[in-house]
C-alpha cells in the first residue's frame, strides 16, 4: 500500500504530491478502540472575524454554556499548507475535522477557543493577499493580533495558543510577542526546516532530484531565489511560495521555544509519521521548563493509529476518527492549571 500524501502535510510547504511508503496492513486488523466520550456539554458556536493587514480572517469561536465567570480560552493554530481552520485541507482526500474535534473537546471540558482560517486560506482568502506577497511572520503577526483581541475580551480569563506543526513555531513566535499567558506545541518540529525536509523528501527523490532540493534549499537560506527548478520540484519551490520558505527558514523551532518564559506545554504523538518524538524532546532541552506530554498510538491528525496502517491511512481523509482524548486532558489540564 501507498498513502499519497500533501508535501503541505510534511510542515511548511504548500501544494504537491508525494508519496509515502506505508508497510501493508495485516489482514483483518481489529478496529480501534472507541475513545470515552467526552462529557456532554453544550457550547455556543460564534462566527469571529479579525480585520489584519489589508483583508479579514475568519473564524470559529466555541463557548461553553454550563460555565458562570470567566473561561480560558485557546486559539487554535492550524499546519502548514492549504489547512483550514477544522484541520482540513484540500491537498487531502475528505476532511478529518482533526482541529474542529480538539475545539470541542476542550469545550466539553469547560475551556472556550477560536480557531481560524489563516489568510489565503478558506474564507480568509482577499484580494490583496497573494502568495508571492506572503511571509511567515504575517502568520505571527496575525496570531498576536487575535491574542490582543481576546485578551480585550472581558469573557476570557487566560489567554492559551496552541499550534499544531507549522503552527506550533508560529504559536512559540506569537506566544512571545503577544504574551500569552501559555503556550502548547503539538506535533511541532525540533529541527530546522531545511533539516526536516532532507529526510522527509531524501526516500521520494532520485539522486539528482534530491542535489537539486538542496541547491534551491542553500539558495533560499542565503536569502535569494532559486532559479532553474526542475519541473519535479516546481510545485514545492515554484518562484510565487520561495520568498515564504526564505522567511520560514530564518525560524529555528529551538531558539523559538527558548525564548518563552511562559508556562509551555510540548505533546507528541507516538504514530506521528512526520513527526518524531525525537522532535519533542529536542523542544523539550531547548524549554527544560516544558511540561511534555508523549501519546502512545497518536499521529500527526492527532488520532488515536497505533500500528494500524489502514486506521493511519484513514485518518488523513476522513473523521470518523476521534482525536485522541490523551490530548485533549492533556492540555485541559494545562489550560485549567494556569
Amino acid at each position: 500500500m501507498r498513502m499519497t500524501l500533501a508535501l503541505c502535510t510534511l510542515l511548511f510547504c504548500w501544494t504537491a504530491n508525494a508519496a509515502m511508503p506505508i508497510a501493508p496492513a495485516a489482514p483483518a486488523a481489529p478496529a480501534a478502540p472507541a475513545a470515552p466520550a467526552a462529557p456532554a456539554v453544550p457550547f455556543v458556536v460564534r462566527d469571529v472575524t479579525l480585520d489584519v493587514g489589508g483583508g479579514t480572517l475568519r473564524g470559529t469561536e466555541l463557548v461553553p454554556k454550563a460555565e458562570e465567570g470567566k473561561l480560558p480560552v485557546v486559539l487554535l493554530h492550524a499546519g502548514s499548507g492549504p489547512t483550514d481552520r477544522n484541520g482540513n485541507s484540500i491537498a487531502l482526500p475528505g476532511a478529518n475535522d482533526s482541529l474542529k474535534m480538539v475545539a470541542e473537546g476542550l469545550a466539553a471540558r469547560g475551556i472556550a477557543s477560536v480557531r481560524y482560517d489563516k489568510r489565503l486560506i478558506a474564507a480568509s482568502v482577499s484580494p490583496q493577499w497573494s502568495e508571492a506577497d506572503l511571509r511567515f511572520d504575517d502568520f505571527v503577526n496575525d496570531a498576536v493580533a487575535w491574542i490582543r483581541q481576546l485578551k480585550a475580551d472581558p469573557r476570557f480569563s487566560k489567554v492559551v495558543v496552541a499550534g499544531h506543526s507549522e503552527g506550533a513555531l508560529i504559536a512559540a513566535g506569537a506566544c512571545r510577542r503577544g504574551a500569552a499567558d501559555g503556550c502548547v506545541e503539538i506535533a511541532g518540529i525540533g529541527r530546522g526546516l531545511d533539516e526536516v525536509l532532507d529526510e522527509q523528501l531524501k526516500p521520494h527523490l532520485t539522486p539528482e532530484q534530491f542535489t537539486q532540493h538542496q541547491r534551491i534549499v542553500a539558495s533560499l537560506k542565503e536569502g535569494k531565489l532559486a532559479d532553474a527548478v526542475p519541473p519535479e520540484l516546481m510545485m514545492l519551490y515554484r518562484p510565487s511560495v520561495q520568498p515564504y520558505l526564505i522567511s520560514a527558514l530564518r525560524h529555528e523551532p529551538r531558539a523559538a521555544i527558548a525564548a518563552l518564559t511562559m508556562p509551555v506545554l510540548i505533546v507528541q504523538g507516538t504514530s506521528d509519521i512526520q513527526v518524531k518524538v525525537a522532535d519533542a524532546e529536542a523542544l523539550a532541552r531547548a524549554q527544560p521548563a516544558a511540561k511534555v506530554v508523549i501519546v502512545e498510538g497518536m499521529n500527526h491528525l492527532l488520532k488515536i493509529v497505533g500500528d494500524d496502517q489502514a486506521l493511519q491511512v484513514k485518518s488523513y481523509g476522513s473523521n470518523a476518527l476521534p482525536v485522541a482524548p490523551q490530548l485533549l486532558d492533556a492540555v485541559a489540564t494545562f489550560v485549567q492549571g494556569l
